[in-house]
């Protein structure tokens, strides 16, 4: 099993350290994600690693071996690295670029036996590249070229895959592709992966284990559900004004103040969508009666003025539901994304003769309907108009 290592690291450039003191460990057949703020040191720690920085301090080690006392050829055996630079190859085909990967297996002259070749061609076919082939390297677009620059990654045949940023300039189909290469050559090969991401909602879904990076300092490692938990990544970055969403791995825009206007029934993600399209208006709004571990929940926190809630796996209480009956009067309207109640929340119907009751007006609104429209009532202008 391949392994790297560093102990008491401090990376940087020159005499000026970004990052200090950094006990890092990576061993084959895991995914590990470095994740931290714009220039917290992420990819000066990858560089470091990578032998493309020596370190300040402190020693980083392949397989119990100073890097630092192996020559360049030894690390591109063990070692294959893809950074977000902008890599200029004049008159280099695709084909050309994801050869060079070979070079560490050549020879001086770089010839490629038939084996290279085959490696070669197996490559473009793992990252879905093949129409790439022979097209001029400067004339693909930016994703393009990250793709054939992780095809020359892992054309180097490396034990150990260092990636900056890897799925920058790609679109969602062909960052989930490249996610899929990885794990797949960690599961088939036993490949050891550190990489830098910034998207965490991916990070979330591909590591086996995240290093977070803060204040020139490794400030946490853990599973992704010890990192993703008790408002630890809204700490991270410093997100006052923003909440992050720890269930589905993303941020949140920051609520709409003042006093709720509209009522929402919600439930079973389908709600979802009505509370994103509110916030988006500008309009304050209220969520009753939720259960905490409906996945409604979390967005609705994260948005509403105010979630009326009630305990996972139990029913929804005649208290709860009087609670939201206090609230509901106070608005203009109720939306009711839920075609039908069951068990668990049918006291929730009550909600609804309520409003009848108190003449507020109703919508039905179900995932996949229109926007929420807000006619004019109690004397309030529509709210397009009003400021």
């Amino acid at each position: 099993m391949s392994k790297i290592e560093t102990h008491s690291l401090s990376a940087g450039y020159g005499k000026k350290i970004v990052v200090e003191n950094a006990e890092i460990e990576i061993k084959s057949g895991e995914i590990v994600s470095l994740i931290g703020a714009n220039g917290s040191g992420k990819s000066t720690i990858l560089k470091t690693i990578a032998g493309q920085l020596e370190a300040v301090s402190g020693t980083v080690y392949i397989d119990g071996r100073d890097i630092s006392k192996m020559s360049e050829s030894e690390i591109s055996v063990k070692l294959s690295i893809m950074t977000t630079e902008k890599v200029r190859a004049e008159l280099m085909t695709c084909k050309d670029v994801v050869e060079s990967g070979r070079y560490p297996y050549t020879g001086r002259l770089g010839i490629l036996s038939q084996r290279d070749r085959d490696i070669v061609r197996e490559t473009f076919r793992l990252v879905d590249g093949v129409e790439l082939v022979n097209q001029d390297f400067n004339r693909i677009s930016d994703g393009q070229r990250q793709k054939i620059m992780l095809a020359r990654a892992i054309c180097q045949e490396p034990d150990i895959l260092v990636l900056d940023e890897p799925t920058s300039y790609l679109d969602m189909k062909h960052k989930l592709e490249l996610l899929k290469i990885l794990r797949k050559l960690v599961r088939e090969k036993n490949t050891a992966v550190i990489m830098s991401m910034h998207e965490l909602d991916l990070a979330l879904k591909i590591s086996d284990r995240m290093i977070c990076v803060k204040n020139n300092f490794i400030d946490r490692t853990g599973t992704p559900e010890e990192i993703f938990s008790e408002g630890y990544i809204s700490e991270l970055f410093g997100v006052d004004t923003l909440c992050y969403n720890e269930f589905f791995g993303t941020p949140e825009l920051e609520k709409i103040s003042g006093e709720p206007e509209i009522f929402v029934i919600g439930g079973m993600g389908k709600g979802i969508p009505v509370y994103r399209r509110l916030e988006r208006m500008g309009v304050p709004f209220v969520v009753g009666v939720l259960h905490e571990n409906d996945i409604d929940f979390p967005v609705a926190k994260a948005l509403s003025c105010k979630v009326i809630s009630e305990k996972a796996f139990e029913p929804v209480s005649a208290e709860r539901v009087r609670q939201a009956e206090k609230v509901l009067q106070k608005c203009r309207k109720l939306i009711c994304c839920v075609e039908k109640f069951g068990s668990m929340n049918s006291l929730n119907r009550e909600l609804l003769e309520f409003a009848k009751q108190k003449e507020i007006e109703i919508e039905h609104l179900l995932v996949g309907g229109s926007a929420p429209h807000t006619p004019r009532q109690r004397g309030k202008p529509p709210l397009e108009t009003r400021d």
